[in-house]
């Protein structure tokens, strides 16, 4: 790699096209932040009741290891999932593993689009022509997409930036809320509380986008505090937004919620918006298109660099499954299944991480025994 590009295999990313390490911050934490958020409390309280605060927790520390190997196994293959891959199981079937992540990308956008719409739908406009307003996003999406990764990423700070006054109207459910519902604590066993963690580490699903976006990162070695740090934000705003609706709803109510979030957004009150819902979800709107459109990206990027083909070609391709099959999902039990079968892949990619970490260093290991 020479000062002005980044090299992976022979192919060279011009200088003009990297991001500094500081970006990492914005581009894991927006991917992590979403639509999953409005309403994931529910889910994790199912198994670890509100003690789930613990699964969060442990959820966090375990994304922390996994980032660690994620940047382990990317500096061994000086390269993204792709030459990670190819250096591991050869060109066929690396290239067919690479492939497999590129649907997964793909999945986990189709995931964020129709749960978002969903919300619309069901808060402002019950009568919404699904058809039109899934064409009009994913255009809006392939546009910023099609702009380059740059452009992601600038979407994703502003993501960030939009997202944080939102947060801190958490204040006002504290002070409707109960404390007294917090406790007892810790009165779950701990084959619950790792069952709410592993819903919970569901959550922060995206971050394994590091493993394609890593080469357009100049200096990547400097960004591992920027993506850890990261993390911990994003462990830390699910931690208070978690802790707010166990304090405002009881155990007992907050089964019956579907979105704890937007229900909170209702007790909000300022004297010049009487219902304050309607603009959290529009603002909302800003948090989850960088979700959509970095998602995107990383699941075309795979296909140009394994067939080597040109990545607007497949963007379309892709923006086309995702408005045909987005339409396909017009119910709630539909939508639901959809969100369990990504958490049950995302799963099974997390659980390939500490896999690729140990024949990344068997790798390691074998090529410098027949170098030396």
């Amino acid at each position: 790699m020479n000062k002005h590009s980044s090299s992976i295999e022979g192919l060279s990313i011009p200088e003009n096209l990297l991001i500094t390490p500081t970006y990492v911050f914005f581009l894991i934490h927006a991917m992590q932040v979403g639509v999953g958020i409005l309403g994931f409390e529910t889910y994790i309280a199912k198994y670890a009741g509100f003690d789930a605060w613990i699964s969060i927790l442990l959820g966090g520390l375990g994304i922390h290891v996994l980032l660690w190997m994620i940047y382990h196994i990317l500096q061994d293959s000086k390269g993204d999932i792709v030459s990670v891959h190819k250096n591991i199981f050869g060109k066929y079937l690396g290239g067919f593993f690479s492939l497999m992540f590129s649907l997964y990308f793909l999945l986990l956008t189709l995931t964020v689009l129709r749960s978002y719409i969903e919300v619309i739908e069901v808060w402002i406009f019950p009568e919404l022509q699904l058809w039109l307003f899934t064409f009009v996003f994913v255009l809006i999406v392939y546009y910023f997409v099609k702009s380059g990764f740059r452009v992601v990423t600038g979407l994703c700070l502003i993501s960030v930036i939009l997202a944080l006054p939102i947060l801190l109207l958490k204040f006002f459910p504290i002070l409707e809320g109960d404390v007294m519902n917090l406790y007892p604590t810790v009165d779950h066993s701990v084959g619950e509380i790792l069952r709410g963690t592993q819903k919970s580490v569901l959550s922060f699903l995206g971050f394994e986008l590091l493993l394609v976006f890593y080469p357009f990162i100049k200096n990547p070695h400097a960004s591992k505090s920027w993506a850890h740090f990261a993390v911990f934000f994003t462990v830390s705003i699910y931690l208070i937004t978690a802790i707010v609706s166990f304090v405002y709803f009881s155990e007992g109510q907050l089964q019956y919620v579907i979105w704890g979030t937007i229900t909170l957004w209702k007790i909000v009150e300022f004297p010049f918006i009487e219902r304050f819902e309607y603009i959290g979800i529009a603002m909302w709107f800003y948090v989850v298109l960088p979700n959509i459109a970095l998602a995107l990206w990383a699941a075309s990027r795979i296909p140009k660099r394994v067939l080597k083909i040109k990545q607007k070609y497949v963007l379309a391709l892709f923006s086309i499954i995702l408005i045909v099959v987005c339409c396909m999902f017009t119910d709630r039990q539909a939508i639901d299944k959809l969100n369990s079968v990504t958490s049950k892949i995302g799963l099974y990619v997390l659980l390939y991480i500490p896999v690729l970490f140990v024949l990344s260093k068997i790798m390691v290991k074998v090529r410098n025994r027949d170098e030396a």
